[in-house]
């Protein structure tokens, strides 16, 4: 064999091999047609997240910033930005791995995709059906049009009560105009230091004292959903 025809073999050889690892090679994600990603997910905010270290922003809807606050159904303010990403990450974690197939860059060279989980069910659907993010008209032709109306009229999520459109917010927050840098985790671990309450272990009504303790459970955590069951934004509403 020619030292040619060894060094043709040995590229060969490589970008099979490359190709048995999706969303590792670098080179997968440069150029006109980027391969899907499919990995686990960290989640680093309501639609945004990171698979193998590339940040992926799902193509055609709009959440709320992690910084975003909104109103509930009586008045008060809620972190809706942190609750639409402990929303997220709930909702991946029960069908695991996640599949983006590629759309487009943004200009934080994000990779802006449409997102499956295993079981085939549309992430960025069902963020905006259960009012956790909202469909972008911009990019997305309406493509979610009939999932927001149905979260509407439900009044779910976002709808229990009075929010701004997340591209408004962020016209109005010069800080808020750039993506998260941490995923949920993190961001989680310091929100549980700052307010001295803890996701772990999981509680139930019986198991809280006060109706400040419930509504920061339902606020920061990602199993507190189940504390406000008929989804009015108000959680364990015997304690409030």
């Amino acid at each position: 064999m020619t030292v040619a025809a060894a060094g043709a073999l040995a590229a060969q050889t490589a970008m099979q091999h490359s190709d048995s690892l999706p969303g590792l090679n670098p080179s997968d994600w440069i150029g006109p047609k980027q391969k899907p990603i499919t990995g686990i997910a960290s989640v680093i905010d309501g639609d945004t997240i990171e698979i193998h270290g590339q940040r992926i922003r799902f193509n055609g809807i709009d959440a709320p910033e992690s910084k975003q606050y909104c109103d509930d159904a009586k008045g008060f303010e809620y972190p809706c930005g942190r609750r639409s990403a402990a929303a997220l990450d709930t909702f991946l974690a029960a069908s695991r791995p996640v599949k983006c197939t590629f759309v487009t860059w943004d200009r934080y060279h994000r990779f802006v995709g449409d997102c499956r989980r295993a079981d085939g069910a549309s992430v960025a659907g069902w963020m905006v059906e259960h009012g956790q993010a909202l469909d972008w008209p911009r990019y997305s032709n309406g493509a979610y049009a009939a999932q927001q109306a149905k979260a509407q009229a439900a009044k779910v999520g976002m709808w229990v009560g009075k929010f701004e459109a997340p591209w408004d917010w962020r016209a109005s927050h010069a800080d808020g105009a750039a993506p998260a840098r941490q995923p949920l985790g993190i961001m989680s671990r310091k929100l549980v230091a700052q307010s001295g309450y803890s996701c772990e272990p999981r509680r139930t009504c019986k198991q809280i004292s006060s109706c400040d303790e419930a509504q920061w459970y339902l606020q920061n955590c990602s199993w507190g959903g189940k504390l406000d069951r008929d989804g009015d934004g108000v959680a364990c509403e015997t304690l409030c």
